[in-house]
């Protein structure tokens, strides 16, 4: 793989000053030298300067089925040229299309599907559906969580560096979760990891709340707290007790969803459960603003005020989103996300496992977390996660980072990728850490 490090960055200069001049500060690209991606075809994509990378990060999760995808063009194209816009206040043969396939894929039983533009809509929508149908304001969520960016979705976020405000309608209380390597309970078998978190949340259900609590929302995998992954069947453990209070169990699959896994399509059967609503976004559009929550028939309709989405499920993005869930299906990326996963942990332990900065390598499928610290203990490192996202990029791979403390490497490519483009991360991701630690 050439090395990018010492490509002139004139146009990328120029454009992150425009940037600057026009948006607000908080929005901060990667790298310390930003780069704009100007086209992409399958995994690889290329900058306004020309230089060609894998795209191991896919838009935050987002680019599913890969870049430019023949069938989901044409769909697109197809679609725009007749209708792009009409609102649910009109039928449309697009969105119900979408809507069948969904609520048929989704599981749940007597499903039905309600869209919005993002997934911070999407679980603002599961939450709005759960205290009115359960007529309550609590609602439990799980510490290191992440669910969006608005004014209720920040309150049941659990990472201070993403919650502006501490103001919000609901009453939250955050139980123990799947972020085992900080967790006071780390040191136990699974079986015990599990008992001990459900013993928390007993404890919070009886010491915290009123007793009449709407709903928990958790992620099967937590994507921004750096895809920190609970054992198989914790949620089930946790659904029994929630299932003795009548306590609604949402699902948010926004990063979990569609296959990402390998093992199963939605995270949630990890945990042998079937959720009351799940969410999802991101994958589901292939980069197109689709996001949405299905829900129990009783729960959904709930909702007895006039409600609509303006831009959910417009014509566009549902003939584009069903083109990418029909590719997807048609192609088993699925089983895909599962050998390329394995394939690309087993190309990387080696340098996890020899490696004092390297706490673990963690996730499932294509979803996969290197939590970085400072060697001979747990204390977070961010400045080596930052330089291994840098030097990866120079050695022509773009990753993601997240975790609570900014220090977990996110690597998570499309589904579609090849054998050969993984053994050229797992090549460049060595290179980078090595250049880092030596």
């Amino acid at each position: 793989m050439e090395n990018l490090a010492s490509t002139t960055s004139g146009v990328h200069a120029d454009l992150h000053q425009r940037a600057q001049a026009v948006m607000p500060s908080w929005l901060k690209p990667f790298y310390d030298e930003p780069i704009a991606i100007d086209r992409g075809e399958g995994t690889r994509v290329w900058d306004l300067e020309g230089n060609s990378y894998l795209d191991f990060f896919g838009g935050v999760l987002t680019t599913m089925c890969g870049h430019s995808v023949p069938e989901v063009v044409e769909a697109i194209q197809e679609q725009a040229a007749k209708v792009m816009h009409t609102s649910t206040l009109y039928l449309s043969e697009p969105l119900i299309k979408l809507s069948e396939m969904v609520t048929r894929l989704s599981g749940i039983p007597d499903a039905r599907v309600f869209f919005t533009p993002s997934g911070s809509e999407a679980n603002e929508a599961a939450l709005m559906l759960a205290t009115l149908y359960r007529k309550s304001n609590e609602i439990l969520a799980i510490r290191n969580s992440y669910h969006g960016r608005t004014f209720a979705t920040i309150g049941i976020t659990s990472h201070k560096s993403w919650s502006p405000s501490s103001l919000h309608g609901l009453q939250v209380h955050f139980v123990q979760g799947g972020y085992r390597l900080r967790s006071p309970f780390k040191a136990l078998p699974d079986d015990d990891y599990t008992q001990a978190c459900l013993q928390d949340l007993t404890d919070v259900l009886d010491m915290m709340t009123s007793g009449d609590v709407a709903a928990m929302i958790a992620e099967p995998i937590q994507g921004v707290g750096g895809f920190a992954t609970p054992p198989d069947g914790f949620f089930g453990a946790l659904k029994k007790e929630l299932d003795n209070h009548g306590i609604l169990f949402i699902s948010d699959e926004v990063q979990t969803g569609w296959g990402r896994t390998g093992d199963h399509f939605w995270g949630y059967e990890a945990h042998g459960i079937v959720p009351d609503m799940l969410t999802f976004a991101k994958g589901v559009g292939n980069g197109l603003a689709l996001a949405g929550v299905v829900a129990r028939a009783e729960v959904m309709d709930a909702m007895t005020a006039t409600h609509f989405s303006t831009f959910g499920g417009n014509p566009l993005n549902s003939a584009g989103a069903h083109a990418n869930l029909q590719y997807l299906l048609d192609n088993d990326l699925q089983a895909n996300a599962k050998a390329r996963g394995e394939q690309f942990r087993a190309g990387l332990q080696p340098t996890v496992d020899a490696n004092a900065g390297i706490a673990e390598m963690r996730g499932r499928g294509l979803m996969i977390g290197i939590e970085l610290v400072e060697p001979g203990g747990l204390t977070p490192d961010p400045s080596a996660a930052m330089s291994i996202l840098q030097k990866a990029k120079d050695h022509g791979i773009l990753i993601g980072k997240g975790g609570l403390y900014g220090n977990v490497l996110r690597i998570a490519p499309p589904l579609s990728v090849s054998a050969d483009e993984i053994d050229t991360a797992v090549d460049a991701l060595k290179s980078a850490i090595e250049a880092t630690y030596n």
